[in-house]
This record gives structure tokens, sequence and C-alpha cells, in this order.
């Protein structure tokens, strides 16, 4: 089939990949325009975009789909991508972690006669977390299980019907980051299996989202990953794996800021309390024991300003001056 793809970041382009592998001819791409990131803050290139130049795919990067935007310049791009789509042949639109709000007169062009619409690859069992961070959100909150589901495009945000999906457990040490790449895999699956089944003229069951269990995934904002070690620390240790790779749970550690990269509760038993919240009140191998408002929190990995990561303990005893005990404070 011909497909028209949208699209931004990695867990984006591995859906694209697999599509093309799979025979589906890709016949123009849409992604964001390029961004200055790195240290030399230079512009470069979303991960489909790459690809898409890879293999000659046309190549759209309009700031916003809306042609009644006010602003002249973004308006033009509108109204290019709007005639763009309109003059393209092709068979479905598949849009994944794009970033753009699509208007319903660009959903229109893909439900024209004789094509099949727009699908959409969402990292969760909708209806639970719809919005921008399904994944961290996921983690964060506890969830046992978490998976990908295909969606029949709307104009609401993750509203439309469920077409396909596939459910997957949430490891104990799950992070976003092992987490995204095991969502992302099973993403480009499902969406090969539902553009083949429509390929093949099978009939895809479009179950509507329930109206009970609706949850919304905020963006993940810098601020929210300074620790409250007043939390308990299941909450802290979910937050600290929720925020690997972004963006990087943080503390101050007797005067230094420091990211957090990798935890675990402390079982029972392992280490008594013995300190105030935010007290390091022990070390294990690499890691080293905090103080929570319940519980312990053995804390394995960490990355001081202009380092690397490196081990929890080591990093933290070149911190401390032997007679003060290393303390973590509180997000104000």
């Amino acid at each position: 089939m011909k497909i028209v793809f949208a699209g931004t970041p990695v867990f984006a382009a591995q859906a694209m990949r697999a599509i093309d592998a799979a025979g589906h001819e890709i016949v123009l791409a849409l992604t964001q325009p390029d961004r200055r990131s790195g240290r030399g803050m230079h512009l470069q290139a979303s991960p489909v975009k790459e690809f898409a130049l890879e293999k000659n795919i046309p190549i759209l990067q309009p700031e916003t789909l809306r042609r009644t935007n006010t602003d002249p310049q973004k308006k033009a791009q509108a109204e290019e991508a709007y005639e763009r789509l309109s003059s393209t042949e092709f068979d479905a639109m598949v849009v994944v972690a794009y970033g753009l709000i699509f208007p319903q007169e660009i959903l229109d062009i893909s439900e024209r006669p004789g094509r099949f619409g727009s699908f959409n690859i969402h990292a969760s069992l909708l209806p639970r977390w719809r919005g921008a961070a399904p994944i961290q959100r996921a983690i964060e909150a506890g969830d046992a299980n978490t998976g990908v589901c295909i969606m029949q495009m709307d104009a609401g945000l993750d509203t439309g019907d469920v077409v396909m999906d596939a459910q997957l457990a949430i490891a104990r040490d799950e992070t976003s980051a092992s987490l995204h790449d095991r969502l992302a895999q099973l993403g480009a699956d499902l969406i090969v299996k539902t553009l083949d089944a429509l390929q093949q003229g099978k009939d895809l069951t479009r179950a509507p989202q329930p109206n009970v269990g609706i949850t919304y995934a905020e963006k993940i904002l810098k601020n929210e990953a300074e620790i409250d070690w007043a939390l308990s620390a299941n909450e802290i240790d979910l937050r600290i794996r929720a925020f690997n790779p972004f963006p990087g749970a943080s503390s101050q550690v007797n005067g230094l800021i420091v990211k957090l990269w990798d935890s675990q509760v402390a079982d029972d038993g392992v280490i008594s309390p013995n300190g105030n919240i935010g007290d390091v009140i022990g070390f294990s191998g690499e890691g080293v024991y905090i103080q929570c408002g319940q519980g312990v929190i053995e804390v394995t990995q960490i990355q001081k300003p202009g380092g690397k990561k490196i081990g929890a303990k080591t990093g933290l005893q070149s911190i401390g001056d032997g007679e003060k005990r290393l303390h973590f404070q509180s997000k104000e």
C-alpha cells in the first residue's frame, strides 16, 4: 500500500522502518522542523527525517497544519502541506508521535473514497494514558501492565476507535528507556499487521474506547524531576525510573546537584532506618541507602555535573567530607 507517514522521534522511525521493510511504499513523510540540540546547538534532523533522506522519501516539515494560523509564514506552510497531501496518491496515513495536532480537514483527506483513513500508534492501553507521555506516566503510576493501541484517528486527543492492541507487563526494574524500546518494537509490529490486513481486504473491528478508566499523560516537565525525599521509597523509585532518560531525576546532596539514574526499594531488614529524611544511612556494593519519608531506597547510579554516570557509592564518597553525613535536600 501507499502510505503517508507522520512522525518525529526514534519511536516513530522504528515503525517507519518496519512499514518500509514490509514492502509498503511510503510516498510522503511529515516530520517536525529541524531543532537545535547538543552542546554546539546545531540544527538536528529528526530520526524520521533521517530515514526519509536515506530512502529518498519526499519530506514536509511545517510548523503547523492549521491553515487558520495568523502567522503568515506558518499559514503558508500549512497551506503547502494541505495542497501536497491533497495531490498525493496514497491509501492510508500513519501517525506516530508526530507532535502536531491534525485538524479535521487533514484527516478528511485520508478518508476520501478508496482510502482507509489515518491510523495512530499510541503507547498505552487506551483510554488509559491519553496524551503526550504515556510511557513515563505508566511507570510513575506504578502500573503493572501497558501496551500499544492502533487507533483510527479522529479530531479528539487520542479518542479514536481501537482497531488492534497488544499488552505487555512492566518489569519491576523498568525505566522509561527500556519500556520505550519494547513498546516501539511492539508498535512497529502491530502497524505492519494492521496495514497488511487492510491490504488483504480483511475487516478490522473498530472498538470504541470506553468512557470509564480515562487518564491523561501530561507532558513531562523538567521541574518534576527534583526528588521530594518526604515521599515513600516506592514513590521515589517509580519517579527515578519514570524520568530515565528524560529529564533525569535530580537532587541536591551536600550542596551539589546530581542526577539519579537507577534505584530500587530496599528490602525490609536489609538496613534499618536511622536518620533524617534525605540522609544517606548506609552503602551497598555500588549503591547508597537513603532515608525516605517511608522506607529506604537504594540508589545505584548517579551523575555529577559535567560527568559520566557512575556508581552511587563511588560518586557520593568523593562528595562527603568524612565528618558530615551525606544528606539529600528535599524539593522545596
